[in-house]
């Protein structure tokens, strides 16, 4: 546990924070930005649903693979070094993937973003660990970082929806540009530079096996979501599990492991990490389901559809900001669990939405949000705080990994789910050709495609659905947040609120 209290930051360290703010603002928007640029990039590019998903998650799901790495890597050859070329990189391929051609390319362009953005997500939140020692500081810090991947998030439609209106698809890619510039160009004057000097070499074996481990279980998920589980998903699960557990017997032999997972030991830590895990699966799922809800089967344009996100994006904002404030008199256990619990009333409002609902659905959108930005601040902190300021890098790299494979386990899993209930649900009129045919089951994108080959109803038919599936999903969802409110209260019901004795917090934290 990193020790309480401690020098409290100044000017400098809260203008690196809020330089920092920039890459962390743009990695949220690019988990979001193309789900309102998505029909304009579909009518394009012309891609399967397949294809939709992966060009929607690849860029989730390679983040999630190497961020163990990236973190781990940042903490031998400097925090803000990694985040320099990390930015320079990110920035390049962002250029790439604005102009791409085709589905394919799009997909590895994502995939590459997300090895990219392993490199910035670990990198601005341990150097936010290393200039804030002070807990409350720290607290409020995490808060804002929070905040700003949260807001990131919740622009992400917005600035998609504005950009394809005004120019093309790709023109939401190129923000990363004059971010990276200036990122680039204030680093080495207002953020310190931090490695750990006890750090030994990069273990290359250890590398692979996290990469073994961790890239084919999440392909399996993506597998068995879009075509159930055969030989193929069962083959790679065992081996992610064979070299995952390797992996583990290979930590705890190493004197400077790629990942410190004595930290698991530690109840706050594991805690923390579930529930940001299942919180991020909900988000996810439900933030794709309603914005194709909103362009789909309301009809909406990507702008109008991007304002409407406007009102989840402050009780986001709300919520990151004002937990850790609230939990300097509250435990942080209760207050996530409380906004966890807002957030499942949210999804019995998406669960219950029909046709023509758009503000029964902003407003359910906006309780799961609250929820999310609560978890995000302090669920951040908890896993960060765990840890030395020497493994920052790893525990920081361990939160964005369960907060980046849950959201791209969310869109692919309920997105899926959806999609198997839509197509369970919608027959094609007598006469149909084989083309057309298709397109209506395939999805209510491609229903659309067609509208003016089909009668009316069966589009009115196709949109119920959607709404349908959205709603089967929307209540699993539910299900699995209320489960993780219980989570919060009983594993985490042991920490002090952030005003109480910090040393008392420390020790009681340290035993656990």
């Amino acid at each position: 546990m990193v020790a309480a209290g401690g020098r409290r930051a100044g000017v400098r360290e809260w203008t690196g924070l809020g330089l920092l703010a920039l890459p962390t603002a743009l990695l949220g928007l690019d988990v979001t930005v193309l789900y309102l640029v998505l029909p304009s990039m579909a009518e394009a590019l012309d891609p399967s649903a397949t294809q939709t998903l992966w060009i929607m998650d690849a860029y989730g799901f390679f983040i999630a693979g190497f961020l163990v790495t990236m973190g781990t890597l940042g903490d031998r050859i400097g925090r803000r070094r990694l985040l320099m070329l990390g930015m320079g990189a990110f920035a390049a391929v962002s250029v790439f993937s604005a102009f791409a051609p085709s589905a394919e390319l799009l997909i590895i362009a994502r995939a590459l973003l997300g090895i990219a953005g392993a490199t910035l997500m670990p990198s601005t939140l341990s150097l936010i660990s290393n200039m804030f020692s002070d807990t409350r500081q720290r607290a409020l810090a995490i808060g804002v970082w929070a905040t700003m991947f949260a807001l990131g998030m919740a622009a992400g439609p917005i600035a998609g929806g504005i950009l394809v209106d005004a120019f093309w698809w790709g023109a939401a890619f190129l923000l990363a540009v004059p971010i990276a510039v200036a990122v680039l160009a204030g680093s080495k004057f207002v953020l310190p530079e931090y490695s750990d000097p006890q750090a030994g070499r990069l273990d290359l074996i250890s590398v692979v096996l996290s990469l073994a481990a961790l890239l084919p279980a999440i392909y399996v998920v993506k597998l068995a979501a879009s075509r159930g589980v055969d030989v193929t998903s069962i083959v790679l699960l065992v081996v992610g599990v064979v070299a995952g557990v390797v992996f583990v017997r290979r930590q705890r032999g190493l004197a400077s492991p790629l990942l410190d997972v004595s930290l698991f030991a530690d109840r706050a830590f594991s805690a923390a990490l579930g529930v940001l895990l299942v919180g991020l699966i909900g988000v996810g799922g439900a933030m794709y389901l309603v914005t194709q809800y909103l362009q789909t089967v309301e009809e909406l344009t990507p702008f109008t559809a991007g304002l409407w996100m406007g009102p989840p994006a402050l009780a986001m904002f709300a919520a990151s900001i004002g937990s850790p404030l609230v939990a300097r008199r509250s435990r942080p256990g209760v207050v996530m669990a409380a906004t966890l619990t807002l957030s499942v009333t949210g999804y019995v409002l998406l669960a219950t939405a029909g046709a023509g609902a758009v503000l029964h659905v902003v407003a359910g959108f906006a309780l799961v949000y609250l929820g999310l930005g609560a978890i995000a601040a302090l669920g951040t902190d908890i896993v960060v705080g765990a840890a030395p300021a020497s493994k920052s890098g790893s525990a920081a790299a361990m939160s964005e990994t369960v907060q980046e494979l849950g959201i791209a386990i969310g869109v692919a899993l309920l997105g899926s789910l959806t999609g198997a209930v839509y197509s369970s649900r919608v027959a094609s009129p007598p006469d149909t050709s084989p083309d057309v045919a298709w397109q209506l089951k395939d999805s209510l994108s491609g229903a659309l495609s067609v509208a003016d080959q089909v009668p009316a109803e069966t589009i009115n038919a196709a949109k119920e659905a959607f709404t349908n599936g959205m709603n089967i999903a929307s209540a699993v969802a539910g299900a699995a947040i209320l489960i993780a409110a219980i989570l919060c209260v009983i594993a985490l019901r042991h920490l002090h609120p952030l005003a109480e004795d910090h040393g008392a917090h420390a020790d009681e934290h340290a035993h656990c």
